[in-house]
């Protein structure tokens, strides 16, 4: 109940409430501390979580977050220094800085490492935001199309905008992959001012792209830049890099393919490697100086090193894996994805495949069809799913009526 003596004289009368609040019994209901643990407790054994069970949406890499990896975190050495610490006092973080930066150079083949951005979408700002000053430096000041093919991330176009390019859209062929021909129309329709083409790889169609040299190699004939979007990273590691076969820049989601934790909302971490010519433009910042080159694009984030605190995380996972680790992870998870492809086939069409009729690390299955016969949609099913202890897949993305799968390395034979 309201307290008539209490007064708020420096809050305008027009901003006091004046409605009821608090009215639902739940605010009402526990009175001492058992009450409100076993309430607490009913709540969490409502959640779906990956201590519980396979999370396994696509494009959304829910592997282990092993609890050695987690640990870290926890300590004061690591949780209390301030972002502008004095170096003096942070020899620890920049070794840690140091390994992950050299690491993330081995598994991807980019020359240069970034660790400032906060999440995938802010390295892709940051990636372009490279290429813009790339562009600028050489009097390309036109340069500002970004090809962005139809299947792409919707963050993609979001970034594109941001930093001032004008998005034109590649189709898809019904196989899923970037379809070739209106690449190169468009980009001969736009040779002149042809910024960059941002790419995902493996598509999010859970697809290699089959002719991605000759992607790139058409992007670069045409004077424009490369950005791969690296959230599919978790099929590369070990097999595949970037750097070897033609992009010049990408993001990394430490909190996808690096094991950070990021159900629930976070947190992010997305830093961005390059090649050797972009290497200058890196992000930087206005305190600390030597977190980024003097000729970068300035600060992205509001600390220099991003998130890095968590970046322990990513450290211990690498740390632990070892590069035979890695590779083997990648290789598994493609596994998982082509096991879950083949026993559902005869059930759920799979929208997408590869030439071999294999798919990246994940896969789609098309529920329209049987929607169409029956009436059931991705909705019953992931419903249904639910019901059973399972997290439902990504539904109606990025193909509206279906479902994306990906069930990461971190799953054993019986629990997929």
């Amino acid at each position: 109940k309201e307290d008539p003596t209490v007064s708020l004289p420096n809050l305008p009368k027009n901003l006091l409430r004046t409605s009821k609040y608090l009215e639902h019994p739940v605010f009402n209901s526990y009175h001492s501390e058992t009450e409100m643990l076993r309430y607490l407790k009913k709540l969490e054994d409502k959640d779906i979580a990956l201590n519980r069970t396979m999370i396994a949406l696509g494009s959304c890499t829910m592997k282990l977050n092993a609890t050695a990896e987690m640990i870290p975190i926890s300590w004061r050495e690591l949780a209390e220094p301030h972002p502008f610490v004095p170096v003096e006092q942070m020899e620890g973080y920049r070794e840690l800085f140091t390994d992950l930066k050299n690491w993330l150079r081995s598994i991807t083949g980019f020359s240069g490492v970034s660790l400032q951005p906060n999440a995938g979408a802010q390295g892709e700002y940051a990636g372009l935001m490279v290429i813009r000053k790339y562009h600028l430096d050489r009097d390309d000041e036109n340069r500002n199309i970004c090809l962005i093919p139809s299947s792409a991330h919707g963050t993609n176009p979001a970034s594109a905008q941001m930093v001032g390019m004008k998005v034109v859209v590649v189709n898809c062929d019904k196989e899923g992959n970037v379809d070739f021909e209106d690449l190169k129309k468009k980009a001969e329709t736009h040779s002149e001012n042809l910024g960059a083409l941002m790419v995902t790889y493996p598509s999010t169609h859970g697809v290699f792209e089959e002719k991605i040299t000759d992607i790139c190699d058409l992007i670069h004939k045409h004077g424009g830049q490369v950005y791969m979007d690296g959230a599919n990273l978790n099929a590369l590691v070990g097999i595949a890099k970037p750097g070897n076969f033609g992009p010049d820049v990408c993001h990394i989601n430490l909190h996808k393919t690096f094991c950070i934790p990021h159900g629930g909302g976070g947190p992010g971490m997305g830093p961005i490697a390059c090649k050797k010519h972009l290497q200058v433009y890196l992000p930087n910042h206005p305190v600390v100086k030597d977190c980024g080159p003097a000729t970068g694009i300035g600060a992205v984030s509001a600390a220099p090193w991003g998130s890095s605190s968590i970046l322990s995380i990513s450290w211990m996972y690498i740390k632990m894996m070892g590069s035979q680790g890695l590779k083997l992870a990648t290789e598994v998870a493609i596994l998982n994805a082509n096991y879950i492809a083949h026993r559902l086939k005869n059930h759920f069409p799979i929208l997408y495949k590869g030439t071999n009729g294999n798919v990246a690390h994940e896969c789609i299955i098309d529920i329209r069809s049987i929607k169409s016969e029956t009436g059931v949609t991705e909705e019953d099913i992931a419903k249904r799913l639910i019901d059973y202890g399972f997290h439902a897949p990504t539904m109606s993305w990025p193909v509206a009526g279906t479902m994306m799968i990906e069930p990461t390395e971190s799953e054993s034979l019986p629990e997929i």
